[in-house]
């Protein structure tokens, strides 16, 4: 900052508190206006952060329905075969008539098929490497900040359950034993009942996830504000 007054006469003391009085007044003008700048820079970088992420959230929560549907159909699917093979175990069914209700059902065989979204994140750190998430207002910041940690919570709890719930290989199996027709009611019923339990679980993550995002960002203020 540089500020050049022009030279004045400075005979008596009065003029030299006038040709004082000018410079701090000169000084203050340059900071504040200074600051003032600065302060539009922020507000408009916020401003763009904001409209950028919000349009991040919004297309994930799409992506979050679309695969929650797809999961939700998939379980009923399961669901389906589960109750079926049950039925047909205490009513005694043969093998050979097991195994056809499951093909009539599952023609494709024992296809998992379940869905987590890959939600994106890039505005979100963008804002937060150029600092612009430090000049968005305190209640939005809290709201995308909600956004983003339920998004990590959630996808972590579906890994968990992929490690508690699935049984990988004994799926693989099963389904071989299925299109060879040589798998047991029981085992197979074991198997359906597993992937019937771990497309529950995902569906109820990215529901959970979903009611989460729209808490969050319920009456949010408006991002160009």
């Amino acid at each position: 900052m540089h500020v050049e007054l022009s030279k004045l006469p400075m005979d008596t003391f009065k003029d030299l508190a006038k040709h004082y009085l000018m410079i701090v007044l000169g000084i203050l003008t340059a900071l504040g206006l200074e600051a003032w700048i600065e302060h539009l820079h922020h507000r408009h970088a916020a401003q763009i952060a904001s409209v950028q992420i919000e349009a991040e959230i919004r297309e994930n929560k799409l992506e979050i329905e679309k695969a929650r549907d797809k999961d939700l159909a998939r379980m009923h699917v399961f669901e389906k075969v589960r109750d079926g093979l049950i039925n047909d175990i205490k009513s005694n069914a043969t093998n050979a008539t097991i195994i056809q209700h499951v093909h009539e059902l599952i023609p494709d065989g024992l296809s998992l098929s379940w869905h987590w979204p890959s939600l994106r994140h890039e505005a979100w750190d963008v804002a937060v490497a150029n600092q612009s998430a430090g000049w968005i207002d305190s209640d939005n910041l809290h709201r995308y900040t909600t956004v983003y940690s339920a998004q990590n919570f959630h996808g972590a709890m579906a890994n968990a359950d992929i490690q508690i719930a699935l049984d990988g290989p004994r799926m693989i199996d099963a389904d071989i034993d299925l299109q060879t027709g040589e798998i047991q009611p029981r085992q197979l019923l074991h198997v359906v009942n597993q992937m019937w339990a771990l497309t529950g679980e995902t569906t109820g993550n990215l529901d959970r996830l979903d009611k989460a995002i729209d808490e969050a960002m319920s009456n949010r203020a408006i991002a160009s504000r």
